[in-house]
């Protein structure tokens, strides 16, 4: 492949895009959007909001996991053609539990330029939010709903990283719970939900407090779960005595 044929095609821009305040985009961000021939969408709808916001009037394709396998090809050969395509989920960045790689490897195969813009995603910020151990971690995004989520769990029992989790507030019980069953219930562990909305909340404890609080309160929102590794404890409340 000679160099002429690389710069005659276009560019895969894979932008982040806000996970709630839609001040959270960089100015870079907006000024792809705007310039690129199409923009791919999860949800024509929900970006479409986005779009309007920022006076962006680029035209929207849809491209979510429904599809994805059958239109990768053809938009590569779009890009081939020199277009440059801008891919966005309907919050945060593509591919991290949205629809993307699919497209990324495609274009990566086809010898493709792709630029990932730095941006929102949900689970840097509860992560951070957490107080838990950060320097090395484990990404492990939505667990598998029925087919070989106990065996994913075994798994995970003897993880020493700090685990991260995304999970809909209609199973944020039924998943603290199984953590504590394969876990243990005194295993560390952080609920974050509506990061940058207005009701964003962040709540902390062992598993069994996490699991007491929201046998109380309903869940809502989407939730970023973070848990202690295996090796971390829970720290003495009293303070040493020398």
């Amino acid at each position: 492949m000679s160099e002429s044929e690389i710069d005659s095609y276009g560019i895969l821009h894979v932008v982040p895009t806000p996970i709630g305040n839609l001040e959270d985009i960089t100015y870079r961000a907006i000024r792809v959007l705007k310039e690129s021939d199409i923009i791919l969408a999860e949800d024509t709808r929900t970006s479409g909001f986005l779009l309007k916001h920022y006076a962006i009037e680029t035209k929207m394709f849809s491209h979510h996991k429904f599809n994805e396998h059958q239109s990768s090809q053809h938009i590569v050969e779009r890009i081939l053609a020199g277009a440059n395509v801008a891919l966005i989920s309907d919050a945060g960045t593509p591919a991290i539990s949205d629809p993307g790689f699919l497209l990324v490897r495609a274009c990566v195969e086809a010898g493709i330029r792709i630029e990932c813009l730095p941006g929102a995603t949900a689970f840097v910020p509860a992560l951070v939010m957490s107080g838990l151990p950060n320097d090395r971690f484990c990404f492990e995004g939505f667990l598998p709903p029925k087919k070989g989520r106990q065996t994913r769990l075994k798994e995970l029992q003897s993880e020493p990283r700090t685990m991260v989790f995304y999970e809909s507030p209609y199973r944020v019980l039924k998943t603290l719970t199984q953590f504590a069953e394969f876990f243990g219930a005194d295993r560390l562990a952080t609920t974050s939900r509506e990061i940058s909305k207005i009701y964003e909340e962040t709540s902390r404890g062992t598993l069994s407090e996490l699991i007491a609080h929201f046998t109380q309160i309903d869940p809502r929102g989407e939730f970023v779960i973070v848990v202690s590794g295996k090796e971390m404890k829970k720290e003495n409340k009293k303070s040493k005595e020398f």
